[in-house]
């Protein structure tokens, strides 16, 4: 009776949320309201970002994480399966347009994930001499409203639950792909790989990612600017179909104008998180001499996520050819293979093993955050862990499409209680932002270690 109470719950959740598009409502609402009260924070900051996330005597210390660290953790959880599988569902539905879309919806977004990271830090809670903070300690010490703390914290793990299981079987069912014969032993692998990390007295998934991340992103990126550079003649008339298509124009191959439109921002809207609260785990521990700064480095991994991942598995796609009635890691896998050679297929097993691994850590790292709101006790840690454990390993033997809708729920839920709480407080955040620019004058920047916090 309560499991079916449960799926009705979620069933409903699911049609209000996505299918009435009340989420992708919201966000672009606040995208486009904080893009106007931070002046375009977006164009005006983008270049200085690399001062910030590479300054030297940076370290990292017991108190909390450096900026880098901290892009790599929120970039692990941007960039998964869905900067490949959700990037060709786009383009198979709506046509090369949704890229358009998908791109200018990033560019708006960025100025949400700068908002609601310099309130994490703001917020954040340093008791203990180790940061912890999100959006829950936003709430709870700007309202007062623990009940409304708490409901997005549980939203939270129920969310990372479910996208463990989701990208613990896209690694395992991309790899039968190539290796039909595997059968559950990528999964007994990758759950023992995975509680290698999770298990043990130290937490290794920074580390795991400070390392992962870089080389995953830069393989990724180096492959398709290879592929582009080889198609290089072509280019002008792909990136002429993605905006012709966008607007309607001409007879770019598939979709409609409203298809392409809903498609691309629902695409980037979801891939890159902003709005979501997911980054503000992030965002709350990085050591940062003012939180406009780190609002700053979560703006940068916006970008990286939708403006070059996604948009470099659109190019690989669009200047492909033979991949009528494919759909899904077929269809990408298909265009590797035409660009590269047999060698194709294996890297795109290796990629989205890269891209899923990366964010199951990634989530884990933020659920454990989460979890840190209600009890810092070992034995609630240790049974959090147990659990992520067992997700992977459920999800790399099977599909749990229950599951996988508690996921969509979890997030669609976090999404709504963050802008909630985020777009009365927007504000202060730009208020630090002026204060920063007061700080760092016109021209030259003078580190402050004063931090406002």
């Amino acid at each position: 009776m309560i499991m079916g109470l449960i799926e009705k719950i979620v069933e409903k959740a699911n049609f209000f949320m996505w299918e009435k598009n009340i989420l992708v409502v919201m966000l672009i609402g606040s995208a486009l309201y904080f893009t106007w009260k931070t002046k375009f924070i977006q164009i005006r900051f983008l270049k200085n970002v690399g001062e910030i996330l590479f300054r030297k005597g940076d370290e990292e210390n017991e108190k909390g994480i450096t900026p880098f660290q901290s892009f790599c953790l929120g970039t692990a959880c941007r960039v998964g399966a869905g900067n490949v599988v959700g990037v060709v569902a786009a383009i198979s539905i709506g046509g090369p347009g949704s890229i358009f879309w998908m791109w200018l919806v990033a560019l708006l977004g960025s100025s949400t994930a700068f908002i609601e990271s310099v309130l994490a830090v703001i917020y954040r809670d340093g008791k203990g001499g180790k940061y912890k903070g999100g959006t829950p300690w936003i709430i709870e010490k700007k309202t007062g409203n623990k009940k409304f703390a708490v409901l997005f914290a549980l939203s939270s793990i129920l969310c990372y639950f479910g996208v463990t299981q989701v990208m613990a079987n896209t690694i395992t069912s991309s790899l039968k792909m190539s290796i039909p014969s595997g059968g559950n032993w990528i999964a007994y692998l990758l759950t023992a790989l995975t509680a290698l990390l999770l298990l043990g007295k130290k937490d290794k998934i920074i580390g795991f990612l400070n390392t992962l991340v870089p080389i995953m992103a830069g393989l990724y990126l180096m492959v398709s600017l290879f592929i582009i550079l080889k198609n290089a003649t072509l280019i002008p008339g792909v990136f002429r179909e993605i905006v012709l298509s966008a607007f309607g124009i001409g007879e770019a191959v598939g979709g409609t104008v409203g298809g392409a439109l809903m498609l691309g921002i629902k695409r980037g809207l979801f891939s890159n998180e902003a709005g979501s609260g997911n980054s503000t785990y992030a965002a709350a521990v990085s050591e940062v001499d003012h939180p406009a700064e780190q609002g700053m480095v979560q703006m940068l991994g916006v970008f990286v996520d939708t403006l070059l991942i996604c948009s470099a598995t659109a190019l690989v796609i669009l200047l492909g050819k033979g991949g009528e009635g494919l759909t899904g890691v077929a269809l990408f896998q298909n265009a590797m293979v035409y660009h590269l050679g047999w060698i194709g297929k294996p890297f795109v097993t290796l990629i989205l093993f890269l891209f899923s691994f990366s964010t199951i850590l990634g989530v884990a790292f933020y659920g454990k955050t989460a979890l840190t709101y209600f009890t810092e006790k070992k034995q609630g840690l240790t049974i959090f862990n147990l659990l992520m454990i067992a997700m992977v390993f459920l999800g790399g033997t099977g599909e749990n499409y229950f599951v996988w809708s508690l996921a969509d729920l979890g997030l669609g839920l976090m999404t709504i209680f963050n802008l909630s709480c985020i777009i009365p407080l927007g504000g202060e955040a730009v208020a630090a932002l002026q204060e920063y620019e007061a700080m760092r004058g016109d021209i030259i920047y003078e580190k402050n270690k004063s931090n406002p916090v």
